[in-house]
């Protein structure tokens, strides 16, 4: 899953990178025991990508394989009842990056990748582009009907998205089957110890 999600994006993000420009920029070449002088071409833009943790992190390599020389913020969001729920976040204080763009496999309901795209407007990134490899029909559409100024790259489009936010047929939960962990069915395992609801206390009780 990782080689194949890793050459994905690769493809994926060829395509999106394509939108950059380039200038002009002098350039001396050794030659034997002289140099050359002559052109060569570098990055307009300041580019920033944006892995959303955790199953964006898996995206990430292939990427700087394209932009080498980019910047990564990393922001962390879970999903409670479908809704989500922030819980890092590493963008700089000031924005100096003229692109970001957000990696995530997958656009299921779109509400979390609607809530990061929001935060990099409030960050003040000029332009955005999200690069996924699957994402549902109805969470794509609802996304550019939010976000219609921002690009978008997605390997798939699955027509059906399940009551619980799982597209169908997808590719399943992107994070564990990269990092080799198993799905975590509770919300409040997600929870940090000192807010989850005190059940053992409980049952010593009674």
């Amino acid at each position: 899953f990782r080689t194949v999600l890793r050459d994905i994006t690769f493809h994926l993000g060829y395509e999106a990178t394509a939108t950059l420009t380039t200038r002009k920029v002098a350039l001396s070449v050794p030659a034997g025991h002289d140099h050359i002088e002559c052109t060569g071409k570098v990055l307009n833009q300041r580019v920033a990508l944006i892995p959303i943790l955790r199953s964006g992190l898996g995206m990430i390599d292939p990427m700087l394989e394209l932009v080498p020389k980019a910047e990564v913020h990393h922001i962390g969001i879970y999903r409670q009842n479908l809704m989500p729920v922030q819980y890092y976040n590493r963008l700089p204080k000031k924005c100096q990056s003229d692109v970001a763009f957000v990696v995530d496999p997958l656009i299921a309901t779109a509400r979390t990748l609607i809530s990061v795209v929001g935060m990099l407007k409030k960050w003040g990134v000029p332009k955005i582009h999200v690069v996924s490899v699957i994402a549902s029909e109805p969470g794509l559409e609802a996304f550019l009907k939010a976000h219609p100024d921002v690009f978008v790259t997605v390997g798939h489009v699955d027509d059906e998205l399940r009551d619980d936010g799982t597209i169908l047929p997808g590719l399943g939960d992107a994070g564990d089957r990269l990092f080799g962990t198993q799905q975590i069915d509770d919300d409040e395992a997600l929870l940090h110890p000192s807010k989850r609801k005190r059940a053992e206390s409980t049952d010593a009780s009674m």
